[in-house]
């Protein structure tokens, strides 16, 4: 019996070895291709692209020393080859391929006259278009295709699909997502950076980083997530990590799209995307509309976004971009969630019909960037954005509800769409910034250097306003609040990556210095009182990797996160003093490994370590519960990411194609640590020492099997897993009344899609349903219970042209 189930063993060893192998006796054709440059001399470590004609990516590789690649097992048709490297002009070139023949290839790269690798530089925070392996720790990038596949409807479907992350859903249009990373609390994403083409995002991100606005995801192409090796080359507000969306880039041809898609809950999506490049000038423009109901009763938005890029050649060692773009929402959404009663009677049920939340957003930004020579490039990326937010509400949560005590016609519940009146939170942001960053590439003491250098000045204005008015539908009140406050900040870095053979080290550090000022006009009799304060922070980090082949990549490091107190809390707002708060700091540290067999499987694994030295943890970013803030004291986050993506076209040459991603995070330590007290209103001598993060769930897991056919249509399941996780620093498991305490258990939702290739027409039908079983469950108790998103039945088509 040993016997046998040795050989049957040895069997599928052997079958192992032959599918992680060189392929012989795999069945398709092979493409065998060389990168020279104009005088005829090979190209090493060109980015080299391969595509079917319908946008599918079947390989990613680079050149060998002498210019050479070769994609093995693919099947008859036309595809598209593309070649790219530091220096020279991106190339591409279509081949027609027969069914167990070879195809010769020679690309030629010119020098490059419009630096479109700057782009890279200027816009990446990972250095995607090098090779993910390059990233010397742990890194996500979720593409078009992916996008697209699936056809995520919020952002914080997409941010799923990537380990390590635990998004919280709040109105069920992904307008405010609350991203976590770790452990790290997901309330308005304040613990993380999250960039647009490298550029800051948020309208406050020094004074006040919270994601009241968030751009659709159907602006983006790309989504990189970096979490262990980020802090050192952006800030602030790296404790969790770094989120850049990436823009399009003009296409080389004129050419657009148009996609419409319609569904349940009254929901209508609409966008256009157009443009080209002629001589030296690209362009493109995406418009959108987009209006739904939310995951509750009486909630609605309706949202509009234009955004538009330009890229212009100034000369060959030149190249300036410019962006712009508005944003506006009108949206009837409520702040508060729902009791436990009203949750139990109907848990997407909304007594607060009257709230409305407006924002007009205006943005633009430009990036200047010059090639000294192939090896040094200098950008330089300047931004501003105006925001002007209105939100007019009756409760900030369930504990404080009818809002208005101080009006006598209130009378409690029963008259809270009648005579009882509301809070108007006014805000208005001003945000500008200039940053030059060097990269030069050189070698030097037998090692290749990469030497990463910048500063950067950004500003932040905040003019912030509560009016209290008498009626559920007022727009304007008694003034009980009326703050300026402003923030500048300097900052700069250094980090030089030294390679030597198989082994790379990239150490660097970043200083961070920045002015607190609060003005509060209403103090004084009118008189107004002001405040003062700054804080420098210096942040170091390094990370060591190891390729031993060019499929494989190990990497470690050890980089410190920091993230600043918010203006509003380091400084009094009576007195103007100074709050003894200092800056939030965490050391994360990783260890993983990444790599890929036979093109077909991607694989990913890290174990980190989030170490706090000092956390700042309030209960409501809102003032609500539990509002006062001090210096936390310690948190440990521990655990494991693994991913993985196989695609079985790669290895069979089948024209019946799976496919299939799953990732998976477990965090089983993320806890308080050294003394601690409760944060919660009347439990602050309670210690809660040993106990879990509120909203850290110890399990989360995205998978899905897709299946393609060669006639162009497709399917895909997806699966979605939330752990159980508490709602509260006591760790409270029986429900309270008001619903902000107790567990939230644990749930799966499933998602379902289907796309339909018509040729013909140059356009993709597609259905999808979100949520598709109906799945209620909690996923947020902080102001109130919040409930899953509904089942959503959405359709529609994109035309290409």
């Amino acid at each position: 019996m040993q016997t046998r189930v040795a050989r049957w063993g040895g069997l599928v060893l052997v079958w192992c070895a032959v599918m992680a192998g060189s392929g012989i006796a795999q069945p398709g054709g092979r493409v065998s291709g060389r990168v020279l440059d104009e005088r005829g001399r090979g190209i090493g470590e060109v980015k080299v692209t391969v595509e079917e004609s319908g946008g599918k990516r079947v390989f990613e590789g680079q050149t060998d020393e002498e210019g050479r690649f070769q994609v093995e097992r693919m099947e008859s048709g036309k595809y598209v080859i593309r070649a790219s490297g530091t220096g020279f002009a991106r190339s591409e070139q279509t081949v027609e391929l027969e069914e167990g023949r070879e195809q010769e290839v020679v690309i030629t790269l010119g020098l490059q006259q419009i630096a479109e690798e700057v782009m890279v530089f200027a816009t990446s925070v990972s250095g995607f278009a090098e090779g993910i392996p390059r990233a010397p720790g742990s890194l996500q990038v979720l593409d078009r295709e992916t996008l697209e596949g699936s056809r995520v409807f919020t952002i914080n479907e997409a941010l799923r699909k990537v380990p390590g992350i635990h998004v919280r859903e709040e109105e069920g249009l992904g307008l405010r997502p609350n991203i976590g990373i770790r452990g790290t609390n997901p309330t308005r994403s304040t613990k993380i950076l999250l960039l647009e083409d490298g550029i800051p995002l948020a309208y406050a991100p020094y004074g006040d980083n919270a994601s009241y606005y968030h751009p659709p995801v159907e602006r983006f192409e790309t989504i990189e997530i970096l979490k262990g090796s980020s802090q050192i080359l952006f800030g602030p507000s790296t404790i969790g990590g770094v989120i850049n969306y990436l823009t399009p880039n003009p296409p080389s041809k004129p050419s657009g799209t148009v996609t419409l898609m319609g569904g349940n809950r009254r929901l209508f999506n609409g966008s256009a995307s157009v443009g080209g490049t002629w001589k030296q000038t690209g362009a493109i423009l995406h418009v959108m509309r987009k209006q739904s109901e939310g995951a509750r009763e009486n909630t609605h938005s309706k949202l509009n976004d234009v955004t538009f890029k330009v890229q212009q050649t100034v000369t060959s060692r030149q190249v300036l971009t410019l962006r712009g773009n508005y944003y506006g929402e009108n949206s009837n959404q409520t702040y508060s969630g729902l009791t436990e009663a009203e949750f139990q009677a109907n848990p997407r049920g909304n007594p607060f019909r009257n709230d409305f939340f407006f924002i007009n957003r205006w943005g633009g930004s430009g990036s200047h960037s010059y090639v000294f020579n192939s090896n040094v490039i200098l950008t330089t990326n300047a931004y501003y954005s105006h925001f002007d937010r209105d939100w007019w509400r009756q409760s900030s949560n369930s504990s404080q509800r009818p809002n208005d005590a101080s009006n006598p016609l209130c009378g409690g519940m029963q008259n809270l769409n009648t005579t009882c009146g509301n809070e108007g939170r006014l805000r208005t942001y001003d945000t500008w910034g200039i940053e030059p960053r060097l990269r030069a590439n050189f070698r030097f003491a037998g090692m290749r250097h990469e030497l990463d250098l910048g500063g950067r000045y950004h500003d932040e204005y905040q003019s912030r306003r509560q009016e209290n008015g008498t009626s559920p539908m007022a727009r304007s009140g008694r003034l009980v609040e009326n703050n300026l406050r402003r923030n500048d900040a300097w900052s700069s870095f250094v980090q030089n990556r030294f390679q030597r053979g198989k082994v790379t080290v990239t150490p660097g550090v970043r200083v961070e210095r920045i002015d607190f000022l609060r003005t509060n006009r209403l103090a004084n009799n009118g008189l107004g009182v002001t405040g003062e304060t700054n804080q420098t922070q210096i942040i170091p980090g390094i990370g060591v990797s190891y390729a031993p082949a060019e499929s494989w990549l190990f990497f470690g490091g050890a980089h410190q996160g920091f993230a600043p107190p918010r203006t509003e809390d380091i400084i009094n707002n009576t007195t103007g003093g100074s709050v003894d708060l200092d800056p939030e700091l965490s050391w994360n540290y990783e260890a993983g490994v990444r790599g890929q067999w036979n093109r077909g499987i991607r694989a990913e694994a890290t174990f980190f370590r989030m170490d706090y030295s000092n956390q700042v943890v309030p209960a409501s970013l809102a003032g609500g519960i539990g509002a006062t803030l001090t210096n936390g004291g310690e948190t440990l986050h521990q655990g494991a990411e693994f991913s993985t993506h196989f695609e079985t076209d790669r290895w069979l040459g089948s024209r019946h194609r799976f496919s299939g991603t799953i990732a998976y995070t477990w965090l089983p330590i993320a806890e308080f640590r050294g003394v601690r007290f409760s944060n919660i209103s009347g439990f602050g001598q309670t210690l809660i020492t040993g106990n879990r993060v509120p909203y850290a769930p110890e399990h989360l897991a995205t998978f899905h099997v897709r299946y393609a056919h060669a006639k162009g249509w497709s399917a895909m399941l997806e699966g979605v897993h939330t752990g159980g996780q508490f709602g509260d620093d006591l760790n409270t498991v029986t429900p309270t009344p008001n619903g902000q305490r107790g567990l939230i258990p644990s749930n799966t939702l499933w998602n379902l899609t289907i796309n339909q290739e018509l040729e013909s027409i140059r356009a993709t039908v597609f259905v999808t349903v979100k949520n598709l079983f109906d799945r209620v469950a909690i996923v947020d108790r902080a102001r109130g219970i919040l409930p899953t998103i509904p089942r959503l039945f959405q359709t529609g088509i994109q035309f290409r042209f």
